[in-house]
């Protein structure tokens, strides 16, 4: 057993886990974590995706109770059949072009310099909307998940397809989307833990089976230990991401952004540190 690699992927795992939830990207932290790390290559790249099935059953805990009744409901109460629509429209946009485009968006964006960039302007865009919240408040309509319509649902499922470019920031991308059209910062980021389910289990279960020919049994104790440290790192992530939104902004982490991403293209332009592609 190579512990140097067990213990790169728990590395890697709370990585993902304490990123996956904040508007900072799990994806883009991961590819700069793995460079590194030299923690690089076809099989870390399926590693990467699976342990975001770690960080998703971490939501699914925190919400069983919610989880529980909608599933209890859907088939005969609106309220969980409106739940489950919205879901599943939300997740469409992202889906249908990550189907059609994820080969293409990793061979050139999945590098550490583009992924430095996204994370820049992904942080202006973040205090552009905080300004005009402050400038010019949106009426916020919806004050929980329970109250969206699918026409909210289509727009933030519009917003999180823009995660798909690597270093944006899925949960950054819904929960921004998500205040634009007029939730609160609560349904926002609650919207963007459920929608996450869908979203982390399909690419984890396509890629697996996509990628199943360069995994063998000897890979188990790695996946096992990324998934675990993602799943508890981001149970942590989740509580204390809803108590901080309730009297927060999220500037913090779009300044963190900007200075993260300058500091990643200094190195990189100086050569201080060799970012492995």
């Amino acid at each position: 057993m190579d512990i140097i690699l067990l213990l790169k992927a728990l590395i890697m795992g709370l990585v993902e886990g304490f990123t996956e939830f904040l508007p900072i990207s799990s994806t883009g932290h991961l590819i700069l974590a793995g460079s590194l790390l030299d923690f690089t290559g076809e099989k870390m790249k399926v590693f990467e995706i699976v342990i975001q099935g770690g960080a998703m059953l971490a939501v699914i805990w925190e919400y069983r109770r919610k989880i529980g009744e909608v599933l209890a409901g859907m088939f005969h109460e609106p309220k969980a059949q409106r739940f489950v629509i919205n879901i599943m429209v939300g997740f469409i946009p992202a889906g249908l072009l990550a189907y059609l485009f994820n080969e293409s968006i990793k061979a050139v964006l999945f590098h550490p310099v583009p992924v430095a960039l996204a994370f820049i302007v992904g942080g202006f865009v973040i205090l552009w909307v905080e300004r005009r919240a402050r400038l010019n408040p949106v009426t916020v309509r919806v004050q929980s998940v329970d109250d969206m319509s699918i026409g909210d649902a289509l727009k933030v499922g519009c917003a999180q397809a823009f995660a798909l470019i690597p270093g944006t920031s899925r949960s950054g991308a819904t929960i921004i989307g998500g205040l634009l059209v007029g939730l609160s910062r609560k349904a926002a980021t609650e919207f963007s833990f459920f929608l996450a389910i869908p979203t982390l289990l399909s690419a984890t279960f396509y890629s697996l089976w996509k990628e199943r020919a360069l995994l063998t049994a000897a890979d188990l104790p790695m996946f096992t230990v990324g998934t675990i440290s993602a799943f508890v790192s981001a149970f942590l992530c989740v509580r204390w991401l809803l108590r901080y939104v309730s009297t927060h902004g999220f500037a913090f982490f779009a300044w963190y952004r900007i200075v993260f991403g300058i500091v990643v293209l200094a190195t990189a332009y100086t050569g201080a540190v060799t970012w492995h592609e």
